[in-house]
């Protein structure tokens, strides 16, 4: 069973970066698709940024450019790297995991944190 529990949110300026950590916990690794979501007030959660194995990565349109996902296989730590943030990115971001299908869909997505606030000024 996965738990997953995400650090590195705050406040930053805009044209700033942050970057979100999301630590696993029990039987996870490289077998699944872990993601980045986020909500703002009054919007529906959106898809930010998807990562399968070690390597295949894909980010949103609206932060392509500016964001990045990665991960550490080895202490089962996945990233979100935040550039040029914009007013537009604050929200609450979620990391979440996958054991199969690695797509934006988030139904897909079994185990979720708690989410990290990210508020840019």
């Amino acid at each position: 069973h996965v738990q997953l529990v995400e650090s590195g949110g705050g406040s930053v300026q805009a044209g700033g970066s942050l970057r979100l950590s999301c630590a696993a916990s029990g039987a996870s690794g490289s077998r699944h698709c872990m993601g980045w979501f986020r909500q703002a007030p009054g919007k529906e959660r959106e898809g930010v940024a998807i990562m399968s194995g070690e390597f295949h990565t894909s980010v949103a349109n609206s932060v392509k450019g500016r964001f990045t996902i990665s991960r550490d296989i080895a202490r089962n730590i996945t990233y979100l790297h935040m550039s040029q943030v914009n007013p537009d990115d604050t929200a609450m971001y979620y990391c979440a995991a996958s054991p199969r299908i690695c797509t934006f869909n988030r139904a897909d997505f079994s185990t979720w944190g708690q989410g990290t606030q990210v508020t840019v000024s």
